[in-house]
């Protein structure tokens, strides 16, 4: 548990009140505050970068100006400290999707994505990451592996060198990072530091290992027209997306030692595969 000292000269730089107790999480350390010295002061939230990739991503959230993402605040570059908009809505998409509402919860996913794939007024930042890099641990994984693994990544390398319709991506597009901000809507948070092809970043709401339904497959079929419907991509594309994320996700959890959540990513992908077939 992060110490309050550690957000103290943030507090008083942007003149905040904690409101909660400070947390981590694998994306930084975080304290909830109200602004404007006051504890009935708008909710916000002050967060500290932990490593490089998730500095840039906050930097990514300040170019996407509130539209589709949490609103930015104000950004100390340097250190990688930021005080952004906190969500206060009591809805969260990861229940949607648990109990019976899961299109919806897919459809919300898809249009928040959607809004920050839009065209901006000023330039990206500098120093992201190309979505080949992004996938740097599937291929000697894959080679470890093999099996679907194996082929998975085939796929993910003809994809790679054959990306359409670029955009500067969330890359991390699942439920738990897409926040019910109340009138402001569904807003996204912890974006990484990736650009590619946009059909990429509609992959995770159908690989997401924290929802237990991820691997039924009625569901995934369901699912899938849902995202093809809403998104408007190619099913095919979209399909084999799913293949290449999925194996990543499962190399890095292998990288991890967590061999069953692994399994359970493999899983998703043999549903795309055969799907496919």
């Amino acid at each position: 548990m992060p110490d309050l000292t550690l957000f103290a000269a943030y507090l008083q730089r942007w003149n905040a009140l904690p409101d909660g107790e400070p947390f981590a999480t694998h994306a930084g350390y975080l304290l909830p505050v109200r602004l404007d010295g006051h504890p009935r002061g708008r909710p916000a939230m002050i967060k500290i970068a932990r490593h490089i990739d998730e500095k840039i991503g906050g930097q990514v959230m300040r170019w996407w100006g509130g539209d589709g993402a949490a609103h930015v605040h104000a950004y100390d570059d340097a250190a990688g400290v930021m005080l952004m908009e906190r969500a206060t809505g009591l809805r969260h998409l990861l229940n949607m999707a648990m109990e019976d509402e899961d299109d919806d919860a897919t459809r919300i996913v898809c249009r928040t994505v959607a809004q920050l794939h839009a065209a901006r007024g000023s330039p990206a930042p500098g120093n992201l990451l190309p979505l080949a890099r992004f996938f740097a641990s599937l291929a000697p994984m894959a080679q470890r592996e093999g099996g679907l693994m194996a082929e998975c990544a085939v796929v993910a390398g003809e994809l790679l060198g054959s990306q359409r319709e670029q955009v500067v991506l969330h890359g991390d597009a699942h439920h738990s990072n897409i926040l019910d901000f109340g009138g402001r809507g569904w807003l996204a948070i912890d974006p990484k530091r990736v650009t590619g092809e946009r059909c990429y970043d509609y992959v995770n709401v159908l690989c997401n290992p924290d929802l237990p339904t991820c691997a039924d497959p009625l569901r995934f079929a369901r699912q899938v027209e849902v995202v093809v419907s809403v998104a408007g991509l190619e099913r095919q594309r979209l399909l084999q997306w799913v293949m290449a994320h999925a194996a990543l996700s499962a190399a890095w959890f292998l990288e991890d030692g967590e061999r069953d959540k692994a399994d359970g990513e493999l899983a998703v992908a043999r549903l795309a595969q055969q799907a496919l077939m």
